[in-house]
């Protein structure tokens, strides 16, 4: 499967300036976008799933466009087949490990329920290993089982591509090694395309993917 992103973004905040101008293309099974804070990385990363919308260029995934302003198309982000895990995992609190994985599932205002799992939910909480917590908060877990409730939560609609923005960020050190060899492991599994982005080397050197260096909003060549 390929992705390839060519857009620019000119962003205006006060005095602030920041013109974002990224390509790339790969076809690779794990994609590491790699820079310090404020290269672009989640910028990027949000316009592929559609969260922000470029002032040009052109987004494809596994040959559709998702996004292009010569032709003026835009595929809003549940269209895109596209799944992000965001930095800080964003679960609900106030619902159960099983509700969250499915959220996305339910249609409209209400929340999944309680007692009524659907058989995709039923089989991420088998993945993942998280039956035994799949009735408890997503607040009273542990930080290794939110990133894989996460995880489940994006997978549940069989995404194409699957981004993650900085997944190993807010672990503390003995866990963070064992989030990297568990989220490789799962991706060898289930045979998915990840575009992960990251300002750590050790990161890098453990996802062994292809890595695209950004510096101040452009790819370093």
């Amino acid at each position: 499967m390929s992705v390839d992103v060519a857009i620019r973004k000119a962003l205006r905040d006060d005095d602030r300036h920041f013109d974002l101008d990224v390509a790339f293309a790969s076809d690779a099974r794990r994609i590491v976008l790699f820079g310090p804070s404020g290269a672009g990385k989640s910028l990027t990363l949000r316009a592929v799933a559609g969260l922000l919308l470029p002032d040009d260029g052109h987004v494809r995934v596994d040959g559709q466009t998702l996004y292009d302003a010569a032709t003026g198309v835009a595929l809003p982000p549940r269209e895109r087949g596209v799944a992000y895990v965001f930095q800080d995992y964003a679960l609900f609190p106030h619902l159960t490990v099983a509700q969250n994985i499915g959220f996305s599932l339910a249609r409209g205002w209400l929340n999944p329920s309680r007692r009524a799992r659907d058989p995709r939910v039923a089989r991420l909480l088998e993945l993942f290993e998280l039956g035994g917590v799949a009735d408890s908060y997503a607040s009273r877990i542990s930080g290794g089982q939110r990133q894989r409730v996460a995880l489940a939560r994006a997978l549940v609609s069989e995404p194409r591509l699957v981004l993650l923005d900085e997944p190993f960020a807010a672990l503390d050190p003995a866990l963070r090694g064992r989030m990297r060899t568990e989220l490789l492991a799962l991706q060898q599994r289930l045979d998915l395309q990840l575009l992960v982005i990251t300002h750590d080397p050790a990161d890098v050197d453990a996802l062994q993917g292809h890595t695209i260096e950004l510096r101040d909003g452009r790819v370093v060549v």
